[in-house]
């Protein structure tokens, strides 16, 4: 009587918790420094036309002002910055930009599986997980984004403070240390976490909307056999959610950069805002800068995802193959030996 016995088989080996949040945050660095100009030049034409004096609404963008607008577009806002502030004018509030990535990107990518997984357990306790529903990828989009936000919101404030600063800003920050105690001593503590619920609005928009539609984008690329698991669809699954990202965000992301940079007391809350954006500019207000955020979010999305994607491969320690194949071979000579 002969036994039959399974062959183990050498499975790919997956990143743990630790090496996600590590290759997450570091991706995102990366991909924030490739980034950045086109970031701060999206600042600065949000900000552009922003009324300074009244906190009920911005002052109307007339066709006369609109002439003499000082950022005509992308192209034109980086060679005006570079030309009046130099090549570092772009990089204005970089330090604080990694510092937000490293809090932010570790929390909201690093933990997104592990959130995917709980709410699994928690909704299907006794089914099997071969297709993960599409509302249990929002409830961790949501969770991450959220929580890492909270997080994070004292390094988004003062990156937006130093990028929205140019060579006439009334207020200068000469460094990131300077800007987290001017802001602490002049604002309070509160003023570090200000604009911190369209924030989380914002990136729970973006961060939903560009984490879910990668997730699903990759799991539909990879279902449909077209292309492997590999650079080409991670490339392509990472437009399609910076695309996406953009059309849904742009609105709250102008508003949220809008009230974070304004001075204390210039609107009454993020609502007066919004609808100071809307007086003052109208519908297009929203999607001011929208031409360098699409940029900026796509170029970022690429990069990030890609690196993300190599160096969790990278840092996921390989099984011994040799010790593999050892039990391999140890399991073919019991076999040998229960048939005989």
């Amino acid at each position: 009587m002969t036994t039959t016995m399974k062959t183990p088989c050498i499975k790919e080996d997956q990143p743990s918790v630790y090496v996600k949040v590590m290759s997450a945050g570091l991706a995102a660095c990366i991909a924030d420094a490739a980034t950045f100009p086109l970031d701060t030049t999206k600042v600065r034409l949000q900000l552009q036309g922003e009324g300074k004096t009244t906190g009920i609404r911005s002052k109307p963008v007339t066709s006369l002002s609109r002439s003499k607008v000082k950022y005509r577009g992308l192209c034109h806002a980086v060679s005006v910055i570079a030309r009046e502030e130099g090549v570092r004018g772009l990089y204005k509030g970089l330090v604080p930009g990694l510092q937000r990535q490293l809090c932010f990107s570790s929390v909201r990518l690093g933990l997104y599986d592990e959130f995917k997984d709980f709410y699994f357990s928690l909704l299907y306790k006794d089914s099997e997980k071969k297709d993960m529903p599409i509302k249990i990828r929002l409830l961790a989009g949501v969770t991450t984004g959220a929580l890492s936000v909270i997080l994070a919101q004292p390094t988004d404030v003062v990156k937006i403070r130093m990028q929205g600063q140019s060579s006439s800003s009334s207020r200068i920050y000469n460094s990131s240390i300077s800007a987290y105690k001017c802001i602490a001593t002049e604002e309070g503590i509160r003023g570090l976490w200000k604009g911190v619920v369209p924030n989380i609005i914002r990136n729970i928009a973006v961060g939903v909307t560009e984490m879910v539609t990668y997730d699903v984008a990759k799991h539909k690329i990879l279902q449909s056999g077209v292309l492997t698991d590999g650079i080409p669809c991670h490339f392509l699954s990472a437009v399609t959610a910076g695309l996406i990202a953009v059309i849904v965000s742009s609105p709250v992301d102008v508003v949220k950069t809008r009230y974070m940079n304004a001075t204390t007391g210039q609107y009454s809350g993020i609502f007066n805002c919004a609808y100071g954006i809307y007086s003052g500019s109208g519908w297009t207000g929203f999607y001011k800068g929208c031409v360098p955020y699409f940029a900026r979010i796509c170029s970022w999305s690429i990069v990030m995802f890609l690196t993300y994607e190599q160096l969790k491969t990278m840092f996921t320690p390989k099984t011994n193959r040799k010790t593999m194949l050892n039990i391999i071979e140890q399991d073919k000579n019991i076999r040998l030996e229960t048939r005989l």
